[in-house]
């Protein structure tokens, strides 16, 4: 068959397929255009999910005559000053959008840049362009989407569907811009100049208000590189990943290495099926990040993904590690370390990596659930001792012992709280944070362990040895099928060659892995779970007072591990308003 060279507007539909795949890209890219004019103001109007009719209006600088004729040509592009490619400062760069929806639809443009006597309108059907009455930025008209292409007509959902794509859209180029005001079909609107706390509680929901935490961080060996943004407390989560919005230099982006650092940095204070909710903006050297990696824009490649990654993953953790105490306090009357007496650890345990040093065998871990010796009682007693003369101090976070409730739940007021506790989340939390920060014994190994893996996993391994290392565990190549062990966390067996492909699955697919850390992690929870205070044990008010004064101290001490909450922090106007007290 005869090479040929296709027309322009086949050419052009070909690029729709890859830039337009349904209505919400349509959207996507032309408000990004609008952006990039320079707007404050954007209107969008939807019909039909965007199928019979999608408007975008903005405010921004308008074009004139001679750059409304070039709009609709094929890779021409206001936004690439120079022809470097590693300089991108704009959202839409590549010159495809507007000529590829043009080819699916029936789109006019009304614009006017402020300079010229009138403002222009263009047919795209015919490239006609004539003068008109439109006296303000610039108006996008597309009418009968896929209309010129019957068959990608079929493969779109319902109206509702397509227009809660279209909301997820303008939401997140929203988060992207708060100085901006967005209007979506005259019902969902985000104010210009909004405080980003407020933005963040439109687009998300009114349950994340006070629940946000404040991240920003610059890089100690790279000053270009900021991190900034909010990002839920570890209570405060979802069933799915919808409110993540991750932006890289102001461009909105679902990005591999971002949402595995972000997996990452929680990994120790919520259960693996449940997401953290977060607006995080990545800023760095454009000449460090790759934008123009797919049509759609919302991938990208850093030139070093392990730098970003281990730089997100400490700022967030630095955030999630805060304390209720500024500054570590010792507890009046009987003090933590008489209430959890030592013992060695067991032997076969052993610690997640990046938190603990890789060293050979010492002193074992003291630690112990002093509670051996206390006795479970009916379930729903109420265990209440005169507390005021133990514990005189409200001033603290979780304030002053009153009690223990059902032998599980400690009863505390704080100033005008009224503070909860559950006594196995939080000796869970303090014990886990204790392990943290003991050392990984390393166990060198006479006889290698041996995994035969394809040549493309072996290489996918070794890629991240010294990351292995780092965790205790050394491995080198056998052969080119297959890599050896040698050094491994003392006393630690596992499935290696089930380990292994999980490893070279995720570098391959994301070019890093969690997969050893998340099994270690595991392996140390579950042990903080099994040697801490079980609901159902009577305490003291000593041993009650103590569990609080440790918590305070301890990071990450609003969950444990497994990502349940520690404590709950009721007001007493709230309980005044339970009891008509208003």
């Amino acid at each position: 068959m005869p090479i040929r060279v296709l027309p322009d507007f086949l050419i052009n539909q070909i690029a729709a397929g890859e830039v337009v795949e349904r209505p919400a890209s349509v959207v996507k890219e032309l408000v990004e255009n609008a952006l990039d004019a320079g707007a404050d103001q954007i209107v969008i109007d939807v019909v039909d999910g965007g199928r019979t009719m999608i408007s975008v209006i903005d405010n921004g600088g308008g074009m004139s005559r001679d750059d409304l004729a070039h709009s609709i040509m094929r890779h021409a592009t206001s936004k690439l000053p120079s022809d470097d490619l590693l300089n991108i400062n704009f959202m839409g760069f590549r010159g495809e959008a507007l000529p590829s929806i043009a080819s699916v639809s029936d789109m006019t443009i009304d614009t006017f840049n402020g300079i010229d006597d009138n403002g222009w309108v263009l047919d795209c059907a015919s490239g006609e362009i004539r003068p008109s009455a439109w006296d303000g930025g610039t108006r996008i008209r597309v009418q009968n989407l896929f209309a010129k292409t019957p068959a990608r007509l079929k493969f779109l959902r319902g109206d509702r569907a397509e227009m809660m794509s279209v909301l997820d859209v303008v939401k997140r180029l929203a988060m992207a811009r708060a100085d901006v005001g967005f209007t979506l079909n005259n019902k969902w609107r985000f104010p210009k100049n909004q405080d980003m706390a407020e933005r963040v509680a439109a687009v998300m929901g009114d349950d994340v208000r006070g629940r946000m935490l404040n991240v920003d961080a610059v890089s100690t060996s790279d000053s270009s590189l900021r991190l900034h943004g909010l990002i839920s407390e570890p209570t405060l989560r979802r069933a799915t990943s919808v409110d993540q919005f991750l932006f890289v230099n102001g461009r909105p982006v679902r990005d591999k290495v971002l949402v595995g650092a972000l997996r990452a940095a929680y990994m120790d204070v919520m259960h693996a099926r449940e997401f953290p909710l977060c607006a995080l903006y990545l800023e760095m050297n454009p000449r460090n990040v790759d934008v123009n990696v797919s049509p759609a824009k919302t991938d990208v490649h850093f030139l070093e993904p392990s730098h970003v990654r281990a730089f997100i993953i400490k700022s967030l953790r630095d955030v999630l590690s805060q304390t209720l105490n500024a500054a570590p306090r010792v507890a009046t009357g009987v003090q933590p370390a008489q209430i959890f007496a030592p013992r060695p650890v067991a032997q076969d345990l052993h610690f997640a990596p990046g938190a603990f040093h890789v060293s050979s065998p010492k002193r074992g871990v003291e630690l112990k659930s002093v509670f051996a010796g206390t006795t479970a009682t009916a379930p729903h007693s109420l265990n209440v001792q005169n507390a005021s003369d133990e514990n005189p101090d409200e001033s603290r976070p979780l304030g002053r012992v009153i009690g223990q409730i059902g032998n599980k739940y400690i009863l505390a007021q704080s100033a005008d709280n009224l503070v909860i506790i559950d006594q196995h989340a939080a000796h869970e939390r303090i014990t886990y944070e204790r392990l943290r920060r003991h050392d990984i014994h390393v166990q060198p190994l006479l006889t290698p362990i041996v995994i035969h893996l394809r040549d493309e996993d072996v290489a996918a391994v070794l890629s991240i040895s010294e990351q292995l290392a780092a965790a205790g565990v050394r491995v080198d190549a056998f052969g080119d099928d297959a890599i050896a062990v040698f050094e491994r966390p003392a006393d630690w067996d596992l499935d290696w060659t089930d380990l292994f492909r999980a490893i070279a699955a995720e570098v391959r697919d994301y070019g890093h892995s969690s997969q050893l850390a998340e099994r270690l992690h595991l392996k140390l929870a579950n042990y903080a779970c099994h040697h801490s205070v079980r609901a159902g044990q009577k305490l003291d008010m000593a041993q009650m007072d103590a569990l609080l004064r440790d918590i305070e101290n301890t990071t990450r001490g609003g969950e444990c591990n497994h990502g349940r909450p520690v404590y709950k922090i009721i007001p007493l106007s709230q309980i005044d308003g339970w009891f008509e007290r208003v």
